[in-house]
């Protein structure tokens, strides 16, 4: 232990985030690699279609050991285009196995979002020779009526699965719900009521959500709404969910509203908000105390970086689990189409365990990476103590100890002054990936304005990306995910999560960490490489 210690010391070197110079670049020692699309991009533990454009998760439920992943998906291109979904199983959400096309378009519409659940009792009738069935519900989107200047375009339809998921059958009575005259009227999302024993189904309607309850899957009765003068209206809501949970250390029961907005998120573009309140099988009331703490938006994030949007979590989970399990489409509709992959388009974020908290008569929604990730630990640096010098850029580690491709890394520091910390992934090229926190002015960021290419759009990389941070002893602990292409950043916990995609012209080769004006202690250094092979 003492030798592999000395040779951590030996390694850890003084190096900047600075760009090469352009004299340097040509080198016999900066020669540029060529790589292809699927070497540079490809994420090795998020998940893509082999091929072609996804969009929102949908459907995701649990059974028979299996996680099943649906997603909104075109096959025959790589923007939009007729919607159909796609499936993926998964044993542990890290690694997914993509399987035939699920559902595709007919004469009713496009297959827009929705959800699906084990209808272990057989409420709606559809199973079959002791076969329990799973129904999903989705939005019909009829694109000859929006073409024409219809406003009843979407309506809502069931399909069941007798094969765990494999192949469906449409209901021969859709549309299930018709359209009442509104324009954006879609992504059902259904959850059991234990309590009054009936299926509860959400859904986007304009901007508002509308809560419908049904005892046979079949037959839907309107309850309610929700969404006047609370949360952000700067764009159509989209993609509800709804679903209890044990506030942390007590016997409380909440409930939680998801509902993804698909313009005028923290920091531009499309984002999920949620609320925290009460359901009386009819209504829900958001909490007078989180109402109290909602930001100059009128809301609150799960996520504060540009790339997590349409999240939602999966039916099912046994009670001997019991984690709220959360998956999100790891993009942003400012830009998506225009990302600069090929072959495919789009990564789902990282599977995480949502958890309710209560700290100073405050609820929060706190999200981590689900603890399977650790099954795929390969290596692992460890550093009890660092000493950062002020405007040093300290190496941490470089790809003689770990693989840059796919890394799990915890740290902390302690004492934080009235200064700016940040952190940098980069490469030879100059390509840099920066996140930290600016203690002066109270936020963290993610800057992603050097991070390669970035001309594809221009609201891609505008300018930093930032998130509240509230100062908590004045002490910070950070997870990160870095796989290839996006970082997830999980602050104190994952009380603040930053998600961004970016795309280096090279892979990532180091990560170092400067402070401005103060010199500080970098404690528990924890890097993991993850192998996926």
């Amino acid at each position: 232990m003492k030798n592999f210690i000395l040779v951590l010391l030996v390694l850890i070197a003084f190096i900047g985030c600075k760009q090469t110079p352009k004299n340097e670049q040509n080198t016999s020692q900066n020669v540029d690699m060529v790589y292809s699309e699927e070497e540079l991009y490809r994420p090795e533990f998020h998940f893509t279609p082999k091929a072609n454009w996804m969009n929102d998760p949908n459907g995701m439920f649990f059974y028979n050991g299996y996680y099943h992943l649906y997603f909104q998906h075109y096959p025959d291109g790589n923007v939009w285009g007729p919607m159909h979904w796609g499936h993926a199983i998964s044993t542990d959400m890290v690694t997914w196995v993509e399987k035939p096309i699920a559902l595709f378009p007919d004469e009713k519409g496009y297959i827009f979002s929705g959800s699906a659940v084990v209808d272990a009792n057989n409420t709606s009738g559809f199973g079959e020779g002791g076969k329990i069935p799973i129904v999903a519900m989705f939005t019909y989107h009829d694109m000859d009526k929006e073409k024409q200047g219809d406003i009843d375009f979407q309506s809502q339809a069931i399909a069941y699965s007798l094969d765990e998921g494999l192949t469906w059958e449409k209901y021969a009575d859709n549309p299930v719900i018709k359209n009442p005259n509104i324009k954006d009227f879609r992504d059902p999302k259904i959850v059991w009521d234990a309590v009054n024993k009936k299926w509860i189904m959400v859904l986007a309607a304009g901007q508002e959500i509308m809560f419908y309850s049904s005892k046979n899957l079949k037959d839907w009765e309107f309850l309610s709404n929700f969404g006047e003068n609370v949360g952000s209206h700067n764009g159509v809501w989209e993609c509800p969910d709804l679903f209890a949970m044990q506030t942390e250390g007590t016997d409380e029961i909440k409930w939680v509203l998801l509902v993804s907005v698909g313009s005028g998120g923290y920091n531009e573009g499309s984002a999920t908000q949620y609320f925290v309140g009460d359901f009386d099988g009819k209504t829900f009331k958001i909490d007078p105390t989180f109402k109290d703490h909602l930001d100059k938006n009128n809301a609150s994030w799960i996520d504060y970086g540009k790339d997590n949007y349409a999240g939602v979590t999966w039916s099912n989970i046994p009670d001997t689990d019991g984690r709220k399990l959360f998956i999100g489409w790891m993009s942003n509709w400012q830009y998506a189409i225009k990302v600069p992959t090929e072959k495919w388009r789009s990564s789902m974020t990282v599977a995480r365990e949502l958890k309710l908290t209560k700290t100073d008569n405050q609820y929060q929604l706190k999200s981590l990476p689900v603890k399977e990730i650790s099954n795929y630990v390969s290596k692992t640096v460890k550093k009890s103590s660092i000493s950062i010098e002020k405007g040093k850029r300290t190496l941490l580690t470089n790809n003689t100890l770990v693989d840059f491709k796919s890394l799990d890394i915890h740290f902390k520091i302690n004492n934080l002054k009235e200064d700016t910390y940040t952190f940098c992934f980069d490469n030879k090229r100059g390509d840099s990936i920066k996140f930290g926190v600016n203690n002066n002015k109270q936020f963290y960021f993610s800057d992603r304005t050097a991070s390669g290419n970035i001309s594809f759009s221009k609201d891609f990389a505008p300018n930093i990306s930032k998130a509240p941070y509230a100062a908590n002893g004045n002490d910070l602990e950070v997870r990160l995910l870095l796989d290839k292409t996006s970082i997830e950043i999980f602050y104190n916990n994952g009380e603040t999560v930053m998600t961004e995609i970016f795309f280096p012209k090279n892979p990532i080769e180091a990560f170092s960490v400067k402070s401005e004006n103060f010199n500080f202690e970098i404690e528990n250094l924890i890097i993991n490489e993850l192998n996926f092979n």
